[in-house]
């Protein structure tokens, strides 16, 4: 027994370096590519050159020739025994699927599918050989265009009888959340505004940092695989649904991950037949991509057309929305697929409050790479969407854009508020980020300045832009889930052992490529416990010792895993209290813990819960019936998602003679409720932000007319460096959630989702005098110097006019006031 102590400090809101960072920096990882097993055997995947094309033989005896090769497959050869690439989210029993092999036999459907496999036992080898196998094809028709796909004229599966996957509704009559869309549409014609656009989401990839590889050891009692993944025991589970292997025989291990940015939240073709490849040659075997075979054949993200009508008064209150999407999945449905636009569907209303909604998305398959979840999955489209529009219509009233935006937002003393969607936003607080960011921001000035440059004509003028912004995260609750026939629920375990030396180990479900759940998961539990921070381990991404877990996504981890490791840490509390009340002679009802201790109410008489630890351990002295050990599990699913919001304001240089863009001032202010590790939610939004800024100035996944994709390297598929962005300024109000216990709300999508339509704004704003309404994605200065000198007033019409779009620019819309004026 110990006597009165000093407590370890708080954990929770505290700067703490990452522990992962010591071994990430001094190269002691285990990357998955860099692990070596005895008699490895490398593969190699053989290719498409075409996007769509019938394969009329494949001829692979001078690979099967080839040094070193020990086996060479084709889809045809293995087609009853490959398995199947799953999609967990059907939007409805309706939905057109096609048939997704890792391998097909009889037909490719966009370039860069595979077509043979060769294993050797090295992976040069493997690569020589494969340069050896002839694929005779011929050609079929090719469609690329989102909009020309939708006409059905050429079909990317021919034997689905068309390109439309499915049709997705969300209407605020239906489901009793607001009135009728177009009857506040026509409304707004008699006696307000109608403003009319169509935006362009451009298609993105993910440009992880480490690529894809995955190892896969048969040799021992299970097959053993090794994934750069972010989602082990969802893969573990659909490897074993859809190869017919017994679940139990496999161990899914995700070692250190570098990166995904939703870029892994997939079951890959690569996995499926090195999987394979294991399984045929009893040998361990190794695959992993280059960039380029990354770029071409990993999922892509974003890749939208979204047409949208918003009706207001005259004053600038909005009254209605009604959203039209066509969303590209690409040559297949993936694991989450359809369902990313669907993710959107609650987030066109934003902070804003209006009385009438409807959303309707068009999911279309082509022949391209497909298309799944990146980082926002849906809430960055959807956040772009609306509040671009209230800058239009901020334009249009003659008003301040953040002045429109407060007098449509919710008020801070509305929460709990249901919104036009049907989504209850539990606590926010717009009005107070909006405000530290304009003190930031040095909002009044920038102002002021702008209009001096316009005064004065100066060739360089001064963009303002905006973006309040809130998202869904924690994707859940499981009955939610349930209800929109998504394949999995949103709970996730933890569990927590107290080890007889008196440390601690937490096995989390969640599996981490870069957030710091080794850092964070550590304060939560080190303060719960009482215990030092130094004195907890984090074990993840092993399903042999994580054995439950729904993985990391959709800014989840700290939302709902986060809660799970508070109600097992709670429950190691509860199994020590009668050990304690044992050894300190008292009743458990006597005691109270805190910082660490048992303490005997009312006396300095207490031990600690690491002594507990080692006293159940020995169990020289428990009571009746009380178990020796500590250890504790617990299983947590959400009762709602919640909503991190923030106001992010971009100042822009933009250069009217030639069209260049310089960032001059970035300020984020975000409300993510309670921070665990201000240092760590730094980095997420410094990163996010850099991403969504990518999206507005420089990325952009291109093909040519045939399906081939032209943007295929770092050459053409532009990433920002260091060079290229600014420092930011960032800061955070807190308005805690009221939904779990850590009053937390998640932050590793916000600044990805906030930042694009800030910047576009803002790019908008510099020369919105000189006529221009929009300019397409990415924001490069030959499509800025076309928009100034075009004079175009982003195909702004009367009513009677047919919208206009210019592929040059990406202009497009129509205002329609009840006057009739030309706007």
């Amino acid at each position: 027994m110990s006597t009165t102590q000093d407590a370890p400090a708080r954990e929770v809101g505290r700067d703490r370096r990452r522990k992962e960072d010591q071994r990430l920096i001094t190269g002691r990882t285990r990357w998955t590519d860099n692990i070596q097993l005895p008699g490895m055997l490398h593969l190699a995947m053989v290719r498409s050159p075409f996007a769509h094309a019938r394969i009329t033989s494949i001829d692979t005896t001078a690979a099967k020739a080839a040094p070193n090769v020990v086996d060479v497959f084709t889809g045809r050869e293995v087609a009853d025994v490959q398995g199947v690439i799953a999609n967990a989210w059907p939007l409805s029993d309706e939905q057109k699927t096609p048939d997704h092999a890792p391998m097909p036999a009889e037909r490719v459907s966009f370039a860069g599918e595979i077509v043979a496999v060769v294993v050797a036992r090295t992976a040069a080898e493997a690569r020589d050989a494969a340069e050896l196998v002839e694929v005779d094809y011929e050609e079929l028709p090719v469609v690329v265009d989102l909009k020309e796909a939708a006409e059905d004229k050429v079909l990317a599966h021919p034997d689905l009888g068309t390109n439309v996957s499915a049709v997705w509704t969300l209407d605020s009559e239906e489901g009793g959340t607001g009135g009728n869309v177009d009857e506040a549409i026509e409304a707004a014609r008699a006696d307000g505004i109608v403003i009319e656009r169509e935006y362009r989401q451009q298609r993105l990839i993910p440009a992880f940092m480490e690529p894809r590889s995955t190892v896969v050891d048969p040799t021992g009692e299970q097959y053993v695989v090794w994934s750069a993944t972010q989602i082990p025991h969802i893969a573990r589970f659909l490897l074993a649904a859809t190869t017919g292997t017994p679940e139990s025989k496999i161990r899914y291990v995700a070692p250190d991950v570098g990166g995904g940015f939703g870029g892994k939240l997939q079951t890959t073709p690569e996995e499926w037949l090195t999987f394979l490849a294991a399984k045929r040659t009893g040998k361990p075997t190794k695959y992993t991509e280059t960039r380029s075979e990354s770029l071409m054949a990993a999922h892509h993200g974003r890749d939208q057309w979204q047409r949208l009508t918003l009706a207001a008064g005259k004053d600038g209150r909005v009254t209605g929305l009604k959203v039209d999407l066509l969303a590209d999945l690409g040559s297949y449905v993936g694991i989450v697929g359809g369902g990313v636009p669907v993710l959107g569907a609650w987030m066109f209303n934003a902070i804003y409050k209006w009385d009438a909604y409807r959303f309707t998305t068009t999911n279309v398959l082509t022949n391209k790479a497909w298309v799944d979840a990146y980082r926002g999955a849906g809430r960055p489209e959807a956040t772009y969407a609306i509040e671009r529009l209230m800058d239009e219509l901020a334009a249009e009233v003659g008003k301040d854009p953040l002045e429109v935006r407060e007098m449509n937002w919710i008020k801070h003393e509305e929460f709990p508020f249901t919104t036009v969607a049907g989504m209850t936003y539990d606590s926010g607080n717009y009005e107070a980020a909006t405000a530290r960011a304009k003190e930031l921001f040095g909002y009044d000035e920038l102002r002021a300045e702008q209009q001096r440059r316009r005064d004065s004509g100066d060739p360089v003028q001064l963009g303002i832009g905006v973006s309040t912004f809130t998202e869904m995260c924690g994707l859940a609750p499981s009955r939610v889930l349930g209800s929109l026939n998504y394949g999995a629920g949103g709970w996730e375990h933890a569990e927590i052992r107290m080890l007889p030396t008196g440390k601690v180990e937490v096995i989390t479900g969640t599996s981490p490529h870069g957030q710091g759940h080794e850092t964070a998961w550590s304060q939560i539990v080190a303060d719960r416990l009482g215990v030092p921070f130094e004195d907890v381990e984090v074990l993840h991404g092993d399903t042999q010792v994580s054995v439950r877990g729904l993985d990391t996504y959709g800014s989840r981890s700290l939302v709902v895993g986060g809660e799970a490791l508070v109600l097992a840490a709670d429950k190691v509390v509860e199994r020590a209290k009668p050990i304690a009340a044992h050894l300190l002679e008292a009743s458990p009802d006597d005691l109270e813990f805190t910082g660490g201790r048992l303490q005997v109410r009312g006396t300095d008489k207490g031990v600690t819960i690491q002594e507990v630890a080692t006293a159940a351990w020995a169990a020289h002295d428990l009571p009746d019936g009380v178990e020796p050990n500590l250890d504790a599990s617990a299983t947590y699913d959400p009762v709602n998602f919640s909503f991190p919001h923030g106001t992010h304001l971009c100042a822009i240089e933009v250069d009217t003679e030639t069209g260049g863009v310089k960032m001059r001032k970035y300020v984020a202010v975000d409300d993510i409720g309670n921070i665990i590790n201000p240092l760590i939610v730094a980095g997420q939004v410094h990163g996010g932000l850099v991403q969504g800024i990518s999206q507005a100035l420089w990325e952009e996944a291109t093909y040519d007319d045939n399906g081939t994709l032209v943007s295929g390297s770092f050459v053409d598929y532009l990433l920002p460096t260091a060079a290229d962005t600014i420092s930011f300024d960032i800061d955070h109000t807190t308005s805690p959630s009221t939904t779990n216990t850590l009053g937390t709300k998640g932050v590793g999508e916000a600044g990805t989702i906030a930042s694009t339509p800030a910047v576009v704004n803002a790019v908008v704003d510099a020369v919105r005098h000189l006529g221009v309404r929009d300019i397409q994605m990415p924001c490069t200065p030959e499509r800025v110097w076309r928009a100034v000198n075009s004079g175009s007033s982003g195909g702004a019409t009367t009513e009677a006019a047919a919208p206009h779009f210019d592929a040059s620019t990406g202009m497009s819309g129509t205002v329609d006031r009840a006057e009739g004026d030309v706007q």
